[in-house]
């Protein structure tokens, strides 16, 4: 049975956070690894790419192929494909490189598995779904595979959006395309780093600093005054400032608020830890001298 159906004994994949990439672990004293981006590395990937091809096609052969890959279609494989690709990003956060590698290649079992599958269908193949990616890499980089000259980074993004409206004319706004099923965190997100690429966009993070607290006076107001709608649009407006700090700061939004969910999730147990240590429960504990164990926690985490 294809590796596909580890996922299919779990639960359905929760959404986690884009962690910021990773550098590769490397022991103490021991040189860093050599550059593997040989020609000779690049045919071994295109052969093993053809044996991955060649298993899926067996694995789905009608008639004596695998049972529960058979019975599977673009839908009832749509959640791996999202749970694959968060285990890769944790993968990529932990920096061990094997682990990596491994969930790249369950990730990259998933795209096999779907564009076979609609191959079978009759509507496109893998090879189609590589033909895309490369043909819109060359056009996108004529600044590489034409006669286009860029003075940066910054020049190359806005060239490839301003590519991209030329290939895309159905989109009337910047703003279109941007996926509705993403969290709303990274939405934000998206949104701000797309109106900034035309321009739209604070000149210095001060102002968006003050832009917050902007946002902040008037959440309070909405607050003094008890009107709920007023109270959920404000919060939205204060996260949203937030967002704009962290892209300021070239940091995902959503990796920094997994590292506090997972800085609150180990002080909290160790203050249930220590009250249950102590022969008390949480509930006969009083604010005070459970902050008494947080506090120290977080003076610790300072040091």
């Amino acid at each position: 049975m294809s590796s596909s159906t580890k996922s299919a004994s779990r639960s359905a994949a929760r959404p986690r956070a884009r962690p910021a990439p990773a550098r590769p672990k490397t022991a103490p004293g021991k040189p860093a690894p050599k550059n593997k981006a040989t020609p000779a590395a690049l045919r071994k990937g295109a052969e093993q790419m053809a044996r991955l091809l060649n298993i899926m096609a067996r694995l789905r052969r009608p008639g004596d192929g695998c049972p529960w890959d058979l019975e599977q279609t673009i839908d009832s494989i749509k959640p791996h494909l999202l749970e694959e690709a968060y285990e890769a990003l944790d993968a990529m956060e932990s920096g061990d490189r094997a682990h990596l590698a491994e969930e790249l290649g369950d990730l990259l079992l998933q795209i096999v598995f779907q564009a076979h599958i609609a191959a079978q269908e009759g509507s496109f193949t893998f090879a189609e779904v590589a033909q895309g990616i490369c043909d819109k890499l060359v056009r996108r980089h004529p600044h590489i595979f034409g006669d286009a000259t860029v003075a940066d980074s910054k020049e190359v993004l806005r060239n490839w959006e301003a590519i991209k409206r030329t290939e895309k004319q159905s989109r009337v706004s910047a703003l279109d395309g941007i996926p509705k099923r993403v969290p709303p965190l990274h939405r934000a997100y998206q949104l701000q780093k797309r109106a900034a690429r035309v321009g739209f966009d604070w000149s210095d993070v001060k102002d968006v600093f003050a832009k917050l607290d902007e946002e902040i006076a008037e959440l309070k107001d909405a607050v003094r005054h008890g009107d709920r709608r007023h109270v959920v649009e404000e919060i939205g407006d204060v996260v949203f400032s937030v967002v704009n700090i962290a892209r300021f700061m070239k940091v995902d939004p959503a990796y920094a608020l997994e590292q506090t969910n997972r800085k609150f999730l180990r002080r909290f147990r160790v203050v249930e830890s220590e009250i249950v240590a102590s022969g008390r429960q949480m509930k006969d504990c009083t604010l005070a001298q459970m902050d008494e164990i947080w506090d120290r926690l977080r003076a610790e985490d300072k040091r």
